[in-house]
């Protein structure tokens, strides 16, 4: 028994080792990320054109919020755009205030979308009913819950003819209306820095390509060489396919922050962060269930099982080198953890220093909710999201890759 606890603890403290260098290097990514992203409203402008605008905003029951992003739109200081809101088969009275709207402001123009066919995603296939509507040489897609401040657009057409860009997606701030979604984001942020951080996006040598859906621009050519929404019309996370799209097919992309300028919705309360949590594993999952199973056991250890292991190390400690390594082992581990948490807490999200307290909490919720994804991946109802149900067993999905 003393042996089996004794391999068990070498095991543990190998496994954590490994975990505390991942940590180091992507904290000292974290840190490189923060300091050097550039900022939407921080770069060397040139004379350029100013083409029309077409601004494609998809809404689902989104009554309450609609109207501050309608209104934040109407008071860009861009001159030559067009708002195309897409009331998306809403079930509350969405539909009555764009239409209000439209009737108000001539810029605004109504689109009630067609029953969604059964192979598409609801915001994609209102992406594209917009789509159809649209008169500009630059496209804009964002979420009826994104807020803007009133020079976004005037900025971002100016960054990306100055910079000579195909595309231009910016990083909002996440607002949180809850503090179950304060605790988690944090977590789930720093996991997705190891993928989808704006300096790997912005380096050409990088396959990686990401857009946020809370805001990106692009070039009407360029959004239909890469196959317009139809050509991610099954995804689940549509922007990160578009944004994948586009620097597979050599386009020039830039990542940026704007979070003192454009303000966003993640989740709205508990039942929103779950299935948040779930759409993100889900494609992983159904891409290669080894992979999936793979990169769950890698985030597990990652981000939770430090917690746990100082736990037992701490209850169970006796005066042997096995745990003495193990506690010291663990208790380090666990720190960078925190560590990465009040980096994201402050530097990213902005959120107040007590959530990044709660890490643990944090990360058993993304442990849990990613859990949850690779468990009901071929359901039915795999995915629940602005009041529909997905099965996405049918499809494979290549919005987040490994």
């Amino acid at each position: 028994m003393e042996l089996a606890i004794e391999v068990t603890n070498y095991v543990l403290v190998a496994i954590l080792i490994g975990v505390s260098g991942a940590w180091i290097i992507l904290i000292k990514s974290m840190l490189r990320t923060f300091q050097e992203t550039p900022y939407l409203d921080k770069f060397d402008s040139k004379k350029h054109e100013k083409p029309k605008v077409s601004v494609i905003v998809p809404a689902r029951n989104e009554e309450k919020l609609i109207s501050k992003c309608l209104d934040s739109l109407l008071n860009q200081d861009y001159e030559n755009y067009e708002i195309i809101v897409i009331d998306d088969s809403s079930e509350d009275s969405t539909g009555e205030i764009i239409k209000k709207y439209a009737k108000e402001n001539s810029k605004i123009i109504h689109v009630s979308a067609r029953p969604k066919p059964k192979n598409w995603m609801g915001k994609n296939w209102a992406c594209m009913e917009g789509y159809q509507k649209v008169t500009g040489e630059l496209l804009v897609c964002t979420d009826s819950d994104t807020k803007y401040s009133p020079n976004v657009l005037s900025l971002s057409v100016s960054h990306l003819f100055s910079l000579n860009l195909d595309a231009l997606t910016v990083i909002p701030k996440m607002l949180c209306f809850d503090n179950w979604t304060r605790i988690t984001l944090p977590m789930l942020s720093t996991f997705l820095h190891t993928r989808f951080s704006a300096l790997r996006v912005n380096d050409p040598s990088k396959k990686t390509g990401y857009f946020f859906g809370s805001f990106f621009i692009i070039k009407k050519e360029v959004y239909e060489a890469i196959g317009t929404h139809e050509g991610v019309k099954h995804e689940i996370i549509e922007d990160g396919a578009l944004g994948k799209k586009v620097k597979e097919k050599g386009y020039k992309l830039r990542m940026v922050r704007g979070e003192h300028l454009l303000e966003a919705v993640w989740a709205r309360n508990k039942t929103t962060l779950w299935n948040g949590l779930k759409r993100l594993m889900i494609p992983l999952f159904l891409q290669g269930k080894v992979i999936g199973i793979g990169i769950f056991v890698a985030v597990l250890f990652l981000l939770f099982m430090p917690f746990p292991i100082l736990l037992y190390a701490g209850i169970f400690f006796e005066n042997t080198i096995s745990f003495i390594m193990l506690l010291i082992v663990s208790a380090f581990a666990s720190g960078l953890i925190y560590c990465a948490g009040f980096i994201d807490t402050t530097k990213g999200l902005q959120l107040r220093k007590i959530y990044s307290v709660f890490a643990p909490v944090g990360s058993f919720i993304v442990v849990a909710g990613f859990f949850s994804g690779i468990i009901q991946a071929n359901s039915k109802t795999a995915v629940s999201w602005k009041g529909r149900s997905y099965s996405m067993k049918e499809y494979v999905t290549n919005s987040i890759s490994v």
